[in-house]
């Protein structure tokens, strides 16, 4: 299935039916009164937040949703029936605004959550509202009101605790492949994964985590460069972040420096996602050799500027290695959103 995170959607609402004018006209009963019914209302167009989409693939290929018209009133004060709504399920973590304004409406992240995109106008009065003593057969009723039409803009923002950031071919996807059922194309070039992926990490205890695997980001990322500029917005919702750097990189370049162009790039895309908890994960730590490891991870933190008690988590998404303790510390971390970045995985490294 394609990852479609963006759509432009035409909704209307259903007119309110038209009131009647009506009078009673029954055998021995020559001058009946006026019995006009009012109209029926128009139908909804509501969204609805439904964890079974996990993409906006759907409402692409049907862009437009109009309600049903309220019915007409009708004689013996017979009201009109209302219009049916209509309900469009969209996948949680949509942002809904208007094409117009720009005006953000709403916000829908939790499953049942609805937002009234366009109101059915109401029904008209029929005659039977304008009698009075003095008014005794009325001609007057009133049209249905017209339903609200509007083009909205959606954006889809992944929910997941985690997200998983990093330069391309950092091994991601193979870790989150480690910690959960997703399966995410891995190979040993860069831009494997080209749309975001989720997965279900199990913790003993009946524990739960959604972990994201968001594509490589570049430097530049945050200004349009790669494939970044697209998917940043994506772990904006994650309670923390796991920064996976590749102690071998394939391209000889320097993971310090790797890890010092992604934490720029989160800086630049937003302040507020720049300071969410961060966990720095040194991965493939199977490409180095046993009696190297104290030597590379002691240099790595004395690069990155790292204190004393602030620890990366050794892990190879390959042999498993260290998946256990990084998954233990992202819950730890959940809990701690709104603190500074600088808040890092305290654990001993794993030699």
């Amino acid at each position: 299935m394609f990852f479609i995170d963006r759509a432009t959607i035409f909704v209307r609402a259903g007119n309110g039916g038209n009131g009647a004018v009506s009078f009673r006209r029954e055998k021995y009963v020559p001058k009946g009164g006026p019995d006009g019914g009012d109209g029926g209302k128009g139908g909804d167009v509501i969204l609805v937040g439904d964890p079974s989409y996990d993409t906006l693939l759907h409402l692409t290929h049907h862009p437009h949703y109009r309600a049903k018209n309220g019915g007409g009133g009708m004689g013996k004060s017979m009201h009109g029936g209302d219009g049916a709504d209509i309900m469009v399920p969209i996948p949680l973590g949509t942002v809904v605004a208007d094409a117009a304004s720009g005006q953000v409406l709403a916000d829908i992240n939790q499953a049942g959550q609805t937002f009234l995109a366009a109101k059915g106008g109401a029904g008209g009065l029929g005659n039977e509202h304008f009698k009075s003593a003095t008014h005794q057969t009325p001609t007057e009723s009133t049209p249905g009101e017209l339903g609200q039409d509007r083009t909205l803009k959606l954006e889809l923002k992944l929910l997941a605790d985690v997200g998983l950031v990093g330069l391309p071919n950092a091994g991601k996807s193979t870790l989150l492949r480690a910690v959960s059922r997703a399966t995410p194309k891995v190979a040993d070039y860069p831009f494997t994964t080209l749309s975001p992926h989720l997965g279900i990490a199990e913790l003993p205890g009946d524990r739960r985590l959604v972990v994201a695997d968001i594509p490589g980001l570049i430097e530049g990322a945050a200004h349009g460069a790669g494939l970044g500029h697209d998917f940043l917005r994506h772990i904006e919702r994650t309670a923390v972040l796991v920064h996976v750097l590749d102690l071998a990189p394939l391209d000889s370049s320097d993971p310090a420096r790797n890890y010092e162009v992604i934490r720029q790039e989160l800086l630049d895309y937003s302040v507020e996602l720049a300071e969410k908890p961060e966990i720095i994960v040194f991965n493939k730590i199977d490409l180095v050799p046993q009696d190297q490891r104290a030597a590379a991870v002691k240099t790595m933190v004395s690069k990155l500027r790292l204190p004393r008690d602030v620890n990366p988590i050794l892990t190879s998404g390959a042999t498993g290695e260290g998946v256990k303790e990084m998954l233990e510390a992202c819950w730890a971390a959940r809990g701690k959103r709104g603190e500074p970045a600088t808040w890092l995985a305290r654990t001993s490294a794993r030699t």
